[in-house]
């Protein structure tokens, strides 16, 4: 008979033994069916809320009878596919995160090298394409217009790139100096008569001073209330020259924004010695004036992105980034918060001052309603998307929201639909961006490239 002593020994053996294959296979059966009903719960809960949203907005519908009268129609039938879908979306994302979760993590290391090694190839190849763009067979003035709206995206997107990307400082109302720029021009231009030229860099100007005004206020705010704040400069800004109406036109905009010239040149279609057209003896044609325009834009965007590259090995760069990384950490290294906050947001401004001249100039036309705060939300879509401090995924990320939205004009009142999944499944799939990889700005050696799980993105 054994000891009180020996029985514990023998439990506390049987207890550190290594449970068997069917024990195993159980716990492995129990772990999964825990991970399918939370599931089936989280998907019932999105549908649900899918229910409350669409009773109203899809289920219930007012129409016109044959007589005249306003009648109530219901569409059941609709809501129900429409909660179905959202079911079924939710159940298999969250199963997709949920075995993607249980596999071994890929080695970041791999992984950037080859977005490195693609992107080295691509952006040249980007560059090489929109150079020659123009000259391609068959590319008329639609296709030109698109190119022109979607490079003025790319370069309001770098320029926002400075202020959310490289310093981490959320600015949802950057649509602000981009009407700054473009009213600037306009009222420059219309009313002393000055060129393009003379008026490109003082909107730049005048669009940076009201980024410094800007940053004054908000020098200790971060986060949410960040962003508040500079929604509501967005807001201030349009109400102002909605309601200034003896300055700005008011609702009615300001027209007869005089066209950039090619060195005093005008594309007048009149064929005299003094146009384009004559001192180069071409064949009259607006198109002219189009790839003018598209040449025009392509260079300020390319300027943009040099002068971004430029700051980033700087020292005023690398100050953004470590003010993007940790604020208290950047202050305890002696880097002076203030000038760094401000010069961020001054040259984004600047930038975007550029882009509204440009806008202005090329429309020939602005109003209120051009500089809404849904512009904002675009642009910021745009550098959200193609990963916050990537210039090449910025471009990227453009061509895919400007250009790409294009392709669903045919669907109609369903494209917004369309191309709001699309942006969904595109966020799933790559949560830091089209480009989430970074390049050191400044290292010992070769450099490489640093995977997005491992550099902060900052709150401002």
């Amino acid at each position: 008979m054994k000891a009180p002593g020996d029985r514990a020994e023998d439990a506390a053996l049987r207890a550190a033994r290594p449970r068997g294959e069917p024990e195993r296979f159980g716990d492995l059966q129990r772990e999964r069916q825990a991970r399918l009903l939370h599931a089936i719960r989280d998907a019932a809960v999105a549908a649900a809320m899918a229910f409350g949203l669409f009773v109203l907005m899809v289920g219930l519908r007012t129409d016109v009878g044959p007589s005249g009268e306003l009648f109530l129609r219901t569409r059941w039938a609709d809501v129900a596919i429409l909660c179905g879908i959202v079911f079924a979306g939710r159940l298999l994302l969250n199963l997709w995160y949920a075995s993607r979760a249980a596999r071994a993590p890929a080695r970041p290391g791999r992984l950037a090298a080859a977005l490195g090694a693609a992107g080295q190839a691509l952006g040249p190849a980007l560059l090489a394409a929109a150079l020659v763009l123009p000259f391609i067979p068959g590319i008329g003035r639609y296709e030109l217009d698109l190119g022109i709206l979607v490079l003025t995206y790319v370069m309001l997107g770098w320029g926002l790139n400075i202020v959310v990307g490289l310093a981490g400082l959320l600015d949802l109302g950057y649509v602000a100096f981009y009407a700054v720029g473009a009213y600037s021009y306009a009222l420059l231009a219309t009313s002393f008569g000055l060129s393009f030229w003379v008026c490109l860099p003082l909107a730049g100007m005048l669009a940076a001073f009201w980024g410094i005004l800007l940053g004054f206020p908000v020098l200790r705010l971060r986060g949410d209330y960040l962003a508040i704040v500079t929604l509501a400069f967005g807001e201030i800004i349009r109400i102002v020259i909605t309601n200034w109406v003896s300055l700005t036109g008011g609702p009615n905009g300001i027209g007869g924004i005089p066209r950039p010239t090619f060195f005093g040149l005008s594309f007048s279609l009149s064929g005299e010695p003094d146009t384009f057209a004559g001192f180069f003896g071409l064949e009259p044609s607006s198109q002219h004036r189009v790839i003018f325009l598209y040449y025009l834009i392509l260079a300020l965007s390319l300027l943009t992105n040099w002068v971004t590259l430029r700051l980033r090995r700087q020292p005023l760069g690398r100050a953004w980034e470590a003010l993007r990384e940790d604020e208290i950490a950047c202050r305890a290294l002696g880097i002076n918060i203030r000038n760094t906050k401000l010069s961020a947001f001054a040259i984004g401004a600047m930038f975007g001052g550029f882009a509204g001249a440009f806008f202005a100039t090329r429309q020939s036309f602005i109003s209120p309603e051009s500089f809404t705060f849904i512009e904002s939300a675009i642009i910021l879509s745009i550098v959200v998307l193609g990963g916050m401090g990537s210039q090449l995924g910025v471009a990227i990320a453009a061509t895919i929201m400007i250009g790409g939205f294009e392709l669903f004009r045919d669907l109609e009142e369903w494209r917004m639909l369309v191309f709001g999944a699309a942006m969904v499944l595109i966020m799933v799939w790559r949560p830091r961006g089209l480009v989430g990889t970074r390049t050191p700005s400044v290292a010992l050696g070769k450099k490489r490239d640093i995977d997005a799980d491992l550099v902060g993105e900052g709150r401002g």
